[in-house]
């Protein structure tokens, strides 16, 4: 699709680009680029702690023996 496109038409879209929206706007979509992959990798490593945190105790065995099911089969 972009394989028909040469760096001097990229770059004259670029130059265009530029002129439309001015320098200061990409300087502002730079630094919300920048806070969203921050924000990002800082959601995968909280989930990453969760997981482990969730690994670690699933080694204990849930008891099922005082169940409101149970009691209601006893006192019938």
């Amino acid at each position: 699709m972009l394989s028909g496109i040469s760096w001097p038409q990229l770059l004259i879209v670029l130059v265009i680009v530029l002129a439309i929206f001015g320098t200061k706007r990409f300087r502002s979509l730079g630094s919300d680029l920048g806070n969203a992959v921050k924000g990002f990798r800082s959601a995968m490593t909280d989930a990453e702690e969760a997981k482990e945190e969730l690994s670690d105790n699933s080694g204990e065995d849930a008891d099922f023996e005082n169940t409101p099911v149970e009691e209601n089969r006893k006192d019938t």
